[in-house]
């Protein structure tokens, strides 16, 4: 265990949310379990060994899987705002764990500490979403053709849904899955990330306080950690729902799994996203846009801005304004809250960020803001880079691939269509933003002829997503839909009721049936 981050609280964070030396990467409540290999979870910041866990087993996974069975036939039964009081209870616990676990997060993914507390605030909200969302699970009643007849539809629990989460956002995702499933009715398993397992332990710790507390059965929230256990989620027939944040590549192979046993898939895959800079925009409001959603999280956001499409006659004064900024930022380690820019999650990723920057000057890319790894004092784990800006094309190969690192791309454009034109002309389809002060210009983006994105936004950068609007993109991410709006819909299967409560049983359609 490290002790090295006395300063920062780590080590009493650590304590207060139950994580050990050695944990166990299976739970299905209070009863923790797992027989498989283990790995071992070492923070970005500082390079040291946090903790390690052992990792579930096919073994484990079943006995997980038909606990959360079992528990789904007594959670059904409870009436939907008595769920939603559960979840309020969760929120409570939550809140009283805000600070240990935004530490944990910033700490073993890389997070700026105050990007871990938002998160940890991001899992509050959704919680609340929730339970008013428990009084409103609402279907439509409709008037029937048929004389004496009444037709409605609801909606009713599915089951085990399955949540695969990834690193970038090791808590916030699943909290968005979990906390809409429960006031469903359903009940879920969850395989988190192998380079944040401890973030998930310190949740799963969290909630069952709640869950013990009010004398509900096992299996309600299971935790299975391992890479085993994702296959095993994707191809159970048992799991009606699987939630898979991810890669595309990974996202195509969940997909197809899933749809051959005729489950459904949410999948919230990969992000291409950019903000088109007007020659109406105000400029000011451009920078805080542009630099926090090209650097916040060390661009290891789905949301991250990635390109940015500026007109002609302001390339040259935006482009002088992000350099200055760039200038300015401070790399390092992401508890103290005097840095700008963490880490990226391991040296995989770092391999990956020089590797962008290399096709991106074979293919014509002009360096604007030279990147790098960063070395030196406090910088010992190798996972530091500098936030790079390269002038291209939107056709070069790679500026159509998300780099999960911090490369910010940028390209001219002359009319709004041809910008909106290049906004639109990557595979992913998840954020995207204009800043502009021309209503036209917003309306045009807006409308059937603008962006393709699942989030389009107008005068605000394309990450920071609210709880309140449901999330999710376009093409290759995936078309999912999670957290707020009527996502809790995905949840549920949808049922058209009708009832006869006349005397005679007329047909529909005015077909006659006589014998």
């Amino acid at each position: 265990m490290t002790t090295n981050l006395k300063p920062f609280g780590i080590t009493e964070a650590l304590q207060a949310l139950g994580i050990k030396e050695t944990n166990m990467g299976a739970s299905t409540g209070s009863n923790w379990f797992a027989n498989g290999k283990t790995i071992e979870s070492y923070s970005p910041a500082d390079g040291s060994l946090i903790g390690s866990v052992v990792c579930a087993t096919a073994a484990d996974y079943e006995k997980a899987m038909a606990t959360a069975s079992d528990a789904f036939k007594v959670w059904r039964q409870v009436p939907a705002p008595k769920r939603g009081e559960i979840v309020r209870q969760m929120a409570e616990e939550l809140r009283a764990n805000k600070e240990a676990l935004g530490k944990l997060v910033s700490y073993e993914m890389g997070k700026s500490l105050q990007e871990g507390l938002g998160e940890v605030q991001e899992m509050i909200d959704i919680s609340d979403f929730a339970v008013g969302m428990s009084r409103q699970l609402y279907g439509f009643t409709m008037h029937s053709e048929r004389p004496n007849h009444r037709m409605y539809d609801q909606y009713h629990p599915l089951g085990v849904v399955g949540i695969i989460s990834a690193f970038n956002f090791p808590v916030a995702v699943w909290a968005w899955n979990l906390m809409l499933a429960l006031i469903c009715g359903d009940v879920c398993i969850w395989k988190p990330s192998s380079k944040t397992p401890l973030c998930a332990i310190a949740c799963q710790n969290i909630i069952l306080k709640v869950l013990e507390r009010n004398n509900l059965p096992e299996g309600i929230s299971c935790l299975v950690v391992g890479n085993e256990s994702g296959d095993l989620i994707n191809n159970d027939k048992r799991i009606p729902l699987v939630s898979f944040t991810g890669s595309t590549r990974i996202g195509r192979h969940v997909s197809s799994t899933v749809a051959q046993r005729f489950g459904r898939a949410i999948l919230e895959l990969g992000g291409n996203n950019a903000i088109i800079v007007s020659e109406h925009a105000d400029l000011n409001m451009v920078l805080v846009g542009a630099v926090f959603g090209a650097v916040g999280t060390a661009g290891q956001r789905c949301t991250t801005t990635r390109r940015l499409i500026i007109h002609e006659s302001v390339y040259d004064k935006t482009i002088a304004t992000l350099q200055s900024a760039y200038g300015q930022l401070k790399i390092g380690n992401p508890l103290d809250a005097t840095n700008h820019v963490g880490p990226l999650i391991d040296k995989g990723a770092v391999a990956d960020y020089l590797d962008a920057i290399e096709k991106a000057k074979a293919e014509g890319g002009k360096i604007i803001v030279e990147g790098g790894v960063v070395t030196g004092e406090g910088y010992e784990s190798g996972c530091y880079v500098k936030p790079c800006i390269i002038e291209a094309k939107n056709d070069f190969a790679i500026v159509q691939h998300e780099t999960f690192a911090p490369i910010l791309y940028v390209m001219k454009y002359s009319t709004i269509e041809e910008a909106i034109e290049m906004q639109n002309g990557v595979p992913q389809g998840l954020s995207s933003s204009i800043f502009t002060n021309n209503m036209r210009e917003m309306e045009l983006f807006l409308s059937q002829a603008g962006s393709d994105c699942g989030i389009a936004n107008v005068n605000i950068g394309t990450s920071g997503a609210e709880i309140g609007g449901a999330f999710g993109g376009e093409k290759e991410t995936g078309g999912g839909r999670e957290s707020g709006s009527d996502a809790w819909k995905t949840y549920m299967r949808r049922q058209t009721n009708t009832i006869n409560y006349g005397s005679e049983l007329p047909l529909a359609q005015g077909i006659t049936f006589d014998f």
